[in-house]
């Protein structure tokens, strides 16, 4: 039998037949790394480490405009939004940075509504916030006027649907504790003046539109008639406000108890305003008495727009605003819905459009209207061309109907 041969210890082994070991996963090396942002990338540029420290020291060294365009646009996406406004209002117009400040902030953003820009957006809504919990004598007047020299740029619509009254803190208290004495001495009840208004509109430079309303939203049990007092200092004031801001156009103060006398404050402060041609103070309380002095603004403004509904004027009230409505030829829309001129009024207002030439929205719902002024209707409507819209319902016209015969291109109700 053949013995075995011994192996050759100088022999070269045979090649592996895997050549490459990168093929076979299970040979490889794996490094596992415990930062999960660990990777093999190299060391961040310097640039990249410039941008970044320039975006975390912000706030205390703001460098933005001596950047590239492209520099400047990563600290953009990347700088906070909680800066404070004394760094970025006057530094950062970039639109895209105020849309993440405006969407960072509130949940609705329909920038439409402020002509599609995301700056006067935040602006407009940030001081409409600081004035709507505004507490006078508890809140720092400071809060708003530190603000203004930043958002007065941008803002021109300001739409304050609420105001809130000053508290008296234990004031319940102080009244059962007060002794009998005390209480027939004569003491004046506590202020219930808002804040001041003639603070504010003379710095905002390119303001023109201002809709407010006096009075306190979701109150729910706390509810007092005193949250929704329009105070004869309030009504000063804010005479005061409109005057001073020249480049109003629009404004609009409803479900705030306006009466005759703050309307006629009012109004005698808008006589001859240099820009204002819209108005609009329904759901309030004007009369007869405010009434007329509406119809001494209506040919002492440019007005073009008034809108007087629900309110409490009555035939002698719509009297006065038709014989102005006679000599006017400015204004184009009137509206009167749910007021109380009955048939005398609606009477004066059909002779006043036979010889106006401008009116063209005419709203006469709700006043207790009937036949008469019905019939004195369809001869304006047979002379009168500039009319395009008409509304006469809620009214008592009944079955004369028929005695319309309109046939331009404008719109009739009397439902």
């Amino acid at each position: 039998m053949q013995e075995p041969v011994a192996a050759d210890p100088n022999a070269v082994p045979p090649p592996s037949r895997t050549r490459n070991p990168a093929a076979n996963p299970r040979r490889m090396r794996r490094i596992i790394a415990e930062d999960p942002e660990w990777s093999l990338a190299i060391v961040p540029q310097l640039t990249e480490l410039c941008i970044q420290h320039i975006i975390n020291n912000f706030e205390s060294n703001p460098i933005l405009n001596s950047l590239l365009p492209d520099h400047q646009r990563k600290v953009l996406d990347k700088v906070s939004t909680s800066l404070p406004l004394t760094v970025t209002a006057n530094l950062i117009s970039d639109e895209g940075y105020w849309k993440r400040c405006c969407i960072a902030r509130w949940a609705v953003c329909d920038v439409s509504r402020y002509g599609n820009s995301w700056k006067r957006m935040f602006f407009e809504r940030h001081l409409e916030n600081i004035l709507k919990f505004y507490i006078p004598d508890t809140t720092n007047p400071n809060q708003v006027l530190d603000v203004i020299p930043l958002c007065k740029e941008y803002v021109k619509k300001l739409d304050i649907d609420q105001f809130l009254p000053p508290v008296k803190i234990d004031q319940k208290k102080e009244d059962e504790e007060a002794s009998d004495t005390e209480s027939d001495s004569g003491m004046d009840e506590p202020s219930m003046d808002h804040f001041d208004m003639s603070m504010l509109t003379p710095a905002l430079c390119h303001l023109e539109e201002l809709h407010l309303s006096y009075g306190v939203k979701d109150c729910g049990m706390n509810f007092e008639w005193n949250l929704f007092e329009f105070t004869y200092r309030d009504c000063c004031s804010l005479a005061n406000a409109v005057k001073k801001c020249p480049t109003l156009k629009v404004f609009k103060l409803s479900r705030s108890k306006v009466d005759d006398e703050k309307s006629r404050v009012l109004i005698h402060e808008l006589l001859d305003h240099p820009s204002l041609t819209e108005l609009n103070l329904s759901h309030n309380l004007i009369a007869d008495r405010g009434a007329r002095a509406v119809g001494k603004l209506i040919n002492h403004s440019k007005i073009v727009t008034l809108n007087l509904c629900d309110n409490r004027i009555r035939a002698q009230g719509a009297q006065a605003i038709a014989h102005a409505l006679s000599k006017n030829s400015i204004l184009t829309s009137l509206n009167l819905r749910l007021n109380c001129i009955e048939d005398e009024g609606g009477q004066a207002i059909c002779h006043a459009l036979l010889t106006n030439e401008t009116l063209t929205n005419l709203h006469l719902g709700g006043n207790e209207l009937s036949e008469p002024t019905a019939t004195l209707f369809s001869q304006v409507l047979a002379q009168n061309t500039a009319l395009t819209h008409i509304n006469l319902s809620c009214n008592h016209i009944g079955l004369v109907r028929n005695l319309f015969s309109y046939k331009g291109d404008g719109h009739i109700a009397l439902v």
